[in-house]
């Protein structure tokens, strides 16, 4: 009998990831990695390891092109994820929407808090949900908390779009998608969103699709 790769080592299935080089395969909904919450990072891959990983996730994030990709996404139930955006928005929607361009970050054992009370609903999809969006209510403004690659630190409030993304990410390593807390009735195709509810608000989807914005 074959050996079971989803038991082997994980700087073992790491590496074997890894060796093929390039942007590596996203796990679209369906697979059990994107369901099960991820492991604290615990020097499991190690520093040489880990800055490798690191950036095969960049490299993956920005040929997708997305703003954020979690470990869970290429398979590794690590507590890791990466985000970088440069809000290549006109500016009436990034003003409306809060999003400002992000540098590259690593978020590594992220969790995250809201800050007040406030929720700002907007479509958002996802790199293993290929093809789809729907409306999230998500908080305005979260407290993160979490370590960089080098094991620094983070302890930073993020608001607009740039939030968003913080929860959004998170929520993969909790086994989270945002179809979860997504409005049903919003779900359309990239291509209706582009079509149809372009704004830089869903009020108007909200009224023809039949669903309330908080």
């Amino acid at each position: 009998m074959a050996p079971d790769r989803d038991h082997a080592p994980l700087a073992e299935r790491v590496e074997e990831l890894l060796a093929a080089g390039g942007p590596l395969p996203i796990v679209a909904a369906g697979r059990p990695v994107l369901r099960r919450p991820t492991e604290p990072y615990d020097g499991q891959l190690g520093p040489a390891l880990l800055a490798r990983f690191v950036e095969a996730l960049r490299l993956t994030m920005h040929a997708a092109p997305g703003v954020g990709l979690a470990a869970p996404q290429v398979g590794v139930e690590l507590r890791i994820a990466v985000l970088e955006d440069p809000a290549p928005v006109p500016e009436e929607i990034a003003a409306i929407r809060g999003r400002r361009p992000q540098p590259f970050r690593v978020l590594v054992n992220p969790v995250y808090e809201p800050v007040g009370t406030t929720r700002a609903a907007f479509f958002e999809g996802c790199l293993s949900v290929p093809g789809w969006q729907a409306v999230v209510a998500r908080h305005a403004e979260v407290r993160l908390r979490a370590e960089d690659e080098q094991g620094h630190a983070v302890d930073e409030v993020f608001t607009g779009w740039p939030a968003r993304i913080v929860q959004h990410e998170t929520d993969h390593l909790d086994g989270t998608l945002y179809l979860d807390r997504a409005e049903p009735r919003s779900l359309s195709t990239n291509e209706a969103v582009a079509a149809l509810w372009s704004q830089p608000t869903p009020a108007t989807a909200a009224t023809a699709l039949g669903f309330e914005l908080p």
